[in-house]
């Protein structure tokens, strides 16, 4: 608790909050499929310390962010507990297409009364709103996500994406189709992942 409290530089409150929510998912993986069961055992350094140390990355005087395929809350559910204590202007909106996962992060935002908008939908069937920051974990290939990002970004939206080993092939790809800045740090959680800081999206020249 102490190593995490220091790390991340939150309350022993946002620590209990934190382990809470890992209760609680351990409860509702018997009636929901929200992680691999494989993951479960260690969902704290998988899942939760996987998406805390996003939060570093935020920029301070951000207040609107996207977290597309919010799926079992990883990040953003995670950051917006951490959100409480360190930035309570930011409001996350975690934008979901399964049904049965929009439950429970309505169960998780109404528990933690989370500054949070839980919304049941594709993300190519939003109205697209400018965020200051965008994440996504683990939902697609950077192609396809820099693809539904692109309406929701303005020149200043910082993009952060985990990704695992094929980064460097995804990002390859990606460059065919769009031009941005990209900072790549490494993981904390995982030796194979990286954790992509993109910047100045746009579309490159021919590409509709």
């Amino acid at each position: 608790m102490k190593n995490f409290c220091d790390t991340y530089n939150v309350s022993r409150e946002t620590f209990d909050k934190l382990k809470l929510c890992q209760s609680v998912l351990e409860e509702w993986q018997q009636k929901f499929n929200l992680v691999s069961r494989s993951s479960l055992p260690d969902a704290w350094n998988r899942h939760f310390l996987d998406s805390a140390q996003l939060f570093s990355l935020l920029p301070k005087e951000a207040r609107v962010l996207f977290d597309f395929g919010s799926g079992a809350g990883f990040p953003g559910v995670v950051l917006a507990i951490m959100a409480q204590e360190l930035a309570p202007d930011l409001q996350i909106n975690m934008v979901e297409s399964i049904g049965k996962k929009t439950v429970y992060l309505n169960h998780l935002k109404d528990l933690f009364k989370l500054n949070a908008n839980i919304i049941n939908s594709r993300i190519e069937q939003l109205k697209p709103t400018k965020a200051d920051v965008i994440t996504s974990r683990a939902m697609c290939s950077l192609k396809d996500l820099l693809a539904y990002s692109f309406p929701f970004c303005t020149k200043n939206t910082v993009c952060i994406f985990p990704k695992g080993k094929s980064y460097a092939e995804e990002l390859f790809v990606a460059h065919k189709f769009w031009k941005f800045k990209c900072q790549i740090l490494p993981s904390q959680q995982s030796n194979e992942g990286k954790i992509l800081v993109i910047t100045n999206l746009s579309k490159s020249k021919g590409v509709k």
